[in-house]
């Protein structure tokens, strides 16, 4: 039987919505410390013991540490003490994990997990690619992903993940310090594809709120799902990832979640855009990174590198940022030639 570990020191970067559930999640069993880079913001959420700007109504426990201060968040899992085990989570955006990756260089940090989903614009390059490329083999490091909105999250109702990691040693850690209470972490070692299936279902999720902005009906949201999660296993095999990852909680599980559920931001984008409602007043209301924006521009241009045909993801970003009609776009998606459904 596997046994849960508590009372271990964890250190979330980032204090936004999702970093802020974890944080949350997590501080009911272990000494949990939460940072974030904006003075003013983490002053009121220590005064208010709430996070009222990004995850407003869920109280903190107790326990749990808010700073501003990011040399002692780093001493909080740097300087443990020995026997226990220390984990330090990246809950950026993905154009923020680079910065956040700098910061760290030459640091004695005892691991990294990253939360963020996407591909980093200008490089094409995945999470763990940019987390190599800057930090090297020297850390182990881990993608914990899955179907997950944060306010479920920090209200305790149950939720089931995937930690992907190279390293063995790391993903057993991850299960014992995050698995528990109403929260489940299964393990695999197919980065790719759990990064990509975290990725691109954000980008599937728009083009499903704007077809539910048109009315289009359940068959074509249906439809736009599953044809959504092939363009997704195209796409992750040619990269180099494992088929059957995209039938678990990181392809299909996020994919429904974020295509079906009024609490995605990036479906919320979807719908905004079929009212006609332009990009930058969209991403202005919602107050929060909708990373399928960024991610369609990235994964269009890497697709076309590679020849990977996502006809529903260059639809997107044809919309996005090539000033497309959503009702016209439909039109020829719904035009194309038709072909073998498992080509």
């Amino acid at each position: 039987m596997h046994e849960t570990q508590t009372n271990q020191p964890i250190t979330v970067l980032g204090a936004g919505a999702w970093g802020t559930a974890v944080a949350i999640a997590l501080a009911a069993r272990h000494e949990v410390l939460l940072w974030g880079r904006n003075p003013e913001q983490m002053a009121a959420t220590e005064a208010a013991r709430d996070n009222v700007t990004y995850l407003p109504g869920h109280p903190l426990p107790p326990a749990l540490q808010v700073s501003a201060d990011f040399e002692a968040a780093i001493a909080h899992v740097a300087q443990a003490a020995p026997g226990t085990t220390p984990l330090l989570i990246a809950a950026c955006p993905v154009a923020g994990l680079r910065p956040l990756l700098e910061q760290l260089k030459g640091r004695n940090i005892p691991n990294i997990v990253w939360l963020c989903k996407g591909f980093e614009y200008g490089t094409g390059l995945l999470p763990h690619q940019v987390v190599r490329e800057v930090l090297g083999d020297t850390v182990a490091g881990a993608a914990l992903s899955g179907p997950s909105f944060a306010q479920e999250v920090a209200r305790g109702l149950p939720c089931g993940l995937t930690v992907a990691s190279n390293d063995a040693e790391l993903r057993e850690r991850v299960v014992s310090l995050v698995h528990g209470g109403s929260v489940r972490v299964y393990a695999c070692d197919d980065m790719v594809g759990v990064e990509v299936g975290g990725a691109v279902k954000n980008i599937l999720a728009i083009a499903t709120g704007a077809a539910d902005g048109l009315g289009l009906g359940l068959n074509a949201r249906a439809a736009l799902i599953t044809r959504g999660l092939a363009e997704i296993t195209r796409l992750g095999v040619t990269l180099g990832a494992q088929p059957s990852t995209f039938m678990g909680l990181t392809g299909m599980g996020d994919l429904i979640l974020t295509c079906t559920g009024d609490l995605s931001r990036n479906r919320r984008v979807g719908l905004a855009l079929a009212q006609g409602k332009q990009l930058d007043a969209i991403v202005n209301e919602l107050g929060h990174v909708a990373e399928g924006v960024p991610c369609a521009k990235a994964v269009r241009e890497l697709a076309a590198k590679l020849g990977v045909d996502m006809p529903i993801t260059n639809a997107v970003a044809g919309v996005l940022f090539d000033g497309e009609s959503v009702q016209e776009t439909v039109d020829r998606l719904l035009a194309r030639d038709p072909r073998n459904e498992l080509a």
